[in-house]
Order: C-alpha cells, then structure tokens, then sequence
C-alpha cells in the first residue's frame, strides 16, 4: 500500500509533549543541542505540564518552532530504524522542515538550525493577526479579500477552512463581514504566511543560501507548490518562497490521491491534518504516530 507521511506544524504543540519521545534513541541528546542552540531549556519547556512565563513558554513562536522540529524527527529517526519508507512526505508550515528532514534533504542539526533561525525571525515580524474561519461561501471570501487592502488566504486547508493573514483591522474587517460558521483569532504574534513576512523571509533566504540540500530520498510535496519534487536546490526556493505565500494544503491532499497514496501517516501531536484528510479526502486512511508507544509493531 502506498504511504504517504506528513508532519504538522505550529498549533499542534501540547505540553509535556516530551515526555511522549524521551526514551527514543538520542532523544536526551537532541533536546541537548537545541536548548544549547537556543540558549534555554527546550526538554524543560517541553516537558512542563503548564505553560512558562515569557521565553519559557512553550507557545512562543522561537519555542514551538524547535520544539516540534525535535519531537517530529525524533519520530522520523524510530520509523527509518524499523525500515519503513513512505512514497512521499508533506508538511503543514514549519512541518514542511520536518518532510525535508524525513527525505534526507538534510540532517537534524542543520534542521535546529533552520527553525531556530525561522522562528527568530517570524518572532521579530510582529504587528499583524491571523484568523481561522470556517464553513462560509467561498466565493464571498475571495470578493471581501479581494476588496480589503492588508490581507491574504495564508492557508488553504480545506473547502471549509482557511486561515486569514494579515494587518489586524484588515483581518477583522474580512471575517467580521463574512458569514461563517465560527471565525477564531488565532494566539501568533505576526501576519505568517503573507506578504508581510517579506523582510524575515529575506534574511531566511541569506541563511539559506549558505545550506547545501541533498537530493530528496523520497518526493516532497512544499507549501508553495504541491507537486512532487526531489531536487535539492528546487526545494531550496519553494523553502524559501513558502514564509511569505500561503500554504497549499487543499491541493497537497488533492495530489496524495493523484499520486496513488492510500494512507496517510501523521507524525506529530495531534491529529489536525489527519481531520482535514479525512473530511478533504474520504476514502484514504489516516494513521497517527504522536510518541513511542505509537512506533510498537
């Protein structure tokens, strides 16, 4: 049966989450060079059944993003020692680093390295809003954004459900005027996934530039273009292009069918994506690996 993997991203973070992955080969160590790249102890946040105050929280942006990067790939590493392969890999936002990862594009500390260097600088990128809306017309929704200066359809996830990026009165001028079923601001401190990410997304470019990316052992479906891709330098740029446009999911699990996958396997906490599959796409399995107790044969 052809699997496919995906990863999700930002939002899908749980407290204590660490303890689900701590006795997983090299799961000490890897907490170890993410708190010592981050200058904090990530496994304490992580492992912390209420959230910190300030940069000890786990919620905050420069936190979440190594955070679910350590726990996903601890996750990868414990599948790839069973043997087992998917035929290609996706992930939602910062979960796209973690497909890259589990293709082989590059290694865990380059992986820390990039999200750390992402989350800085998403961080520093405040001022603006972003809100979830749900179950409305979509042709009304592309009229108002459309007609409304300051604002984008940063993920597409489904049909029903889209996320609004941008100014905070721009985004409450959208979802304020849109019938909906249910319009929740989301607790980020920028416009992510839009133009307003442009000066971030630059400095991640120079970081970029400087990483070398392998060949992908397996295809990868990016955020800014849901097609199949192996070539290193290729996912370099829809790596790069993917902080300031939005996140494709609706045809990434359009192209799982075309490609012939049958199940889907979501490695993380959560099953965010595993409800978006199962309503976007019925009739592909969903599977969740969220800790080491999932990873038992």
């Amino acid at each position: 049966m052809a699997v496919a993997w995906v990863f999700p991203g930002q939002g899908s973070q749980k407290q204590g989450m660490a303890e689900a992955v701590l006795e997983l080969p090299g799961a000490r160590e890897r907490f170890a060079l993410a708190s010592e790249r981050l200058g904090r102890d990530l496994l304490a946040i992580c492992s912390a059944t209420e959230a910190g105050e300030g940069p000890l929280n786990l919620n905050d942006t420069r936190n979440t993003q190594p955070a679910l990067f350590v726990v996903e790939s601890l996750l990868v590493d414990a599948l790839h020692a069973q043997g087992r392969r998917p035929e290609l890999v996706a992930g939602h936002s910062l979960g796209e680093l973690v497909a890259l990862y589990a293709a082989g594009v590059f290694d865990a500390e380059t992986g820390l390295e990039l999200m750390r260097r992402r989350g800085e600088l998403m961080a520093a990128a405040g001022g603006g809003a972003m809100t979830a809306v749900m179950g409305f017309d979509p042709r009304r929704l592309e009229d108002l954004v459309a007609a409304t200066e300051g604002v984008v359809v940063a993920n597409d996830n489904s049909e029903s459900q889209v996320v609004l990026s941008g100014t905070p009165e721009a985004v409450a001028s959208v979802s304020g005027a849109l019938r909906c079923k249910r319009a929740i601001p989301l607790a980020v401190s920028g416009a992510f996934h839009s133009p307003f990410m442009a000066e971030a997304a630059a400095e991640f470019a120079k970081l970029l530039a400087e990483v070398p990316f392998a060949q992908a052992s397996v295809p990868v479906l990016s955020n800014a273009d849901p097609t199949p891709e192996r070539d290193g330098e290729a996912l370099k740029e829809r790596l790069r292009r993917q902080m300031t446009s939005g996140v494709r999911w609706r045809e990434t699990m359009g192209r799982l069918r075309e490609e012939g996958i049958r199940a889907v396997v979501e490695i993380g906490p959560g099953n965010v994506l595993s409800g978006l599959i199962k309503r976007g796409c019925p009739g592909l399995e969903t599977a969740q690996i969220a800790s080491a107790a999932d990873l038992d044969p």
